[in-house]
């Protein structure tokens, strides 16, 4: 295999796509927090194919590690060792695939070992968006009221040494307040993450950090600065040494971080930019004046049937994605939650059938070559299942609807967190939103409801006791067998 470098392109196999545009004449306008595998995947992949569009070569990103953990000490030696190059492939339902160099990515900067050098780029003049994925969990919120959390440990070290931040807030406050100070222009902030309105959490979050500091800061950010909301779409599973073992084998590359993908992808933003925006539309991004509609459709549709398919398919042993959904009972479940329990609450853009995009979702999830973890899916639960659930319940509960399957699939969320499958195996959910403090009370039914990630849904007593029930039955005798009397119960189009 060939080492992936800038000095390798020309000899790499003629089956992997190499971009044609000069990567020296480029320059880094937006700085990406947190370069994790759905932005190399989605943003890089978009931004890259733009560049080869002459007069966007102000449009190139400059990523930023975010975290002190083992993964992104490896991209931090990875990536110039690699001259910032990876290889993404894209596989087709159809089970064809494409691999490609993405070169949209010039500089790569570990904020935990230089914070200075990360603030002197954000603060840099060409620097126009600073854009984000950093999980929903990152957004520092309280649960009950939406609010920036000043309480939290992080946030208190940062407001006492604003110079020295830590994380995509504090970095962005302190940025600001540099190129306010020196009479720069600002940056647009762009959120790139699951979250519903995320340009208004953003908006909140900034100011809300910017105001502890100093007022007028805050007043000067919200009356120049634009956040606007986005939309992301694009299956992106974690990348294990035996996936990339045999991607690199596929494509004859050798990639320290290389990154799978499916075919489909879909970028929606709202057309708020303070200081310039690369065109995006040339490239298959949708511009739009709202992103609400798409979005809803997206959280409670997509995402939210990741979920449901994610807790029973995890607890019945299964691995991906693709085996729950093809489990014959998980995806009636999947289905019909789409069907009956989202479709007839929600508003669609025109352009955005919802049973066909239904019916898009599953075959994506059916993919056989994109092997999503169920793992991966069910983790972080906390931040997740009050934006992608909660929502669809409330509805339901306030129309007097059926909620026989998401009582279902909140149970087998419960029995997710006391770490045990229906065979026995033992494992540790990933839970980074919920403290110590809340995971103890998962293990109580007496005060399992009284946990934070439950306040966002409309819970009676009638509830808990059903959700109880529910949970009981699952622990006694599993998973696959409740469900199936679940789906025996009730006609196909309740």
């Amino acid at each position: 295999m060939i080492a992936l470098s800038s000095k390798t392109l020309s000899t790499l196999p003629a089956s992997v796509e190499v971009f044609a545009y000069d990567r020296a004449s480029l320059k880094a306008g937006i700085v990406h927090l947190s370069v994790g595998n759905f932005h190399r995947a989605h943003q890089c992949w978009y931004v890259d194919r733009l560049l080869e569009h002459p007069g966007n070569e102000g449009w190139a990103f400059c990523g930023v590690g975010l975290i002190d953990d083992a993964t992104e000490r490896l991209k931090l030696e990875a990536f110039p060792a690699q001259d910032n190059l990876y290889t993404l492939t894209r596989y087709a339902p159809d089970g064809s695939k494409r691999h490609q160099v993405i070169g949209s990515m010039l500089d790569y900067l570990f904020a935990p070992a230089d914070p200075q050098a990360v603030l002197a780029r954000m603060s840099n003049p060409e620097t126009r968006i600073v854009s984000m994925t950093i999980t929903e969990g990152g957004y520092n919120q309280d649960h009950a009221t939406g609010e920036y959390r000043l309480d939290n440990a992080l946030t208190r070290r940062e407001l006492a040494n604003p110079g020295q931040p830590e994380s995509a807030f504090g970095y962005i406050v302190e940025a600001l307040r540099l190129r306010r100070a020196a009479g720069i222009a600002p940056f647009t902030v762009m959120s790139c993450d699951n979250l519903r309105d995320n340009g208004v959490v953003t908006k909140r979050s900034v100011l809300s950090h910017a105001r502890a500091l100093d007022p007028a800061l805050a007043e000067w950010i919200e009356k120049e600065v634009t956040f606007p909301s986005s939309m992301v779409d694009r299956i992106t599973p974690a990348v294990l040494k035996e996936d990339a073992d045999h991607v690199n084998a596929e494509c004859g590359v050798h990639d320290r971080l290389p990154v799978i993908s499916e075919e489909f992808a879909q970028w929606v933003i709202e057309d708020r930019f303070v200081n310039g925006r690369p065109a995006l539309e040339k490239v298959g991004a949708q511009i739009v004046p709202d992103v609400h509609p798409y979005e809803l459709a997206k959280v409670r549709m997509l995402n939210a049937s990741h979920s449901v398919l994610a807790y029973p398919g995890q607890l019945a042993g299964l691995e991906t994605v693709r085996d729950a959904i093809t489990d014959k009972q998980i995806g009636a479940l999947v289905e019909r939650f789409m069907s009956c329990d989202v479709i007839p609450h929600l508003s669609a853009p025109a352009d955005m059938p919802l049973p066909a995009y239904r019916d898009l979702i599953i075959a994506r999830f059916s993919n056989p070559d994109v092997g999503d973890r169920l793992a991966r899916i069910t983790g972080d639960g906390g931040s997740k299942l009050p934006v992608f659930l909660a929502p669809s319940w409330n509805k339901l509960v306030a129309s007097g609807g059926q909620l026989d399957r998401m009582i279902f699939v909140l149970a087998c969320f419960i029995r997710y967190l006391r770490g045990r499958t229906d065979q026995g195996e033992i494992f540790t959910p990933f839970e980074p939103s919920i403290s110590p403090d809340q995971r103890v009370l998962a293990k109580n039914w007496d005060t399992v409801f009284s946990m934070i990630v439950f306040e966002s849904f409309t819970l009676s007593d009638d509830h808990r006791r059903e959700i109880r029930e529910m949970a009981e039955s699952l622990e006694q005798r599993g998973t696959s067998v409740v469900l199936a009397e679940l789906l025996a119960a009730e006609p196909a189009g309740a």
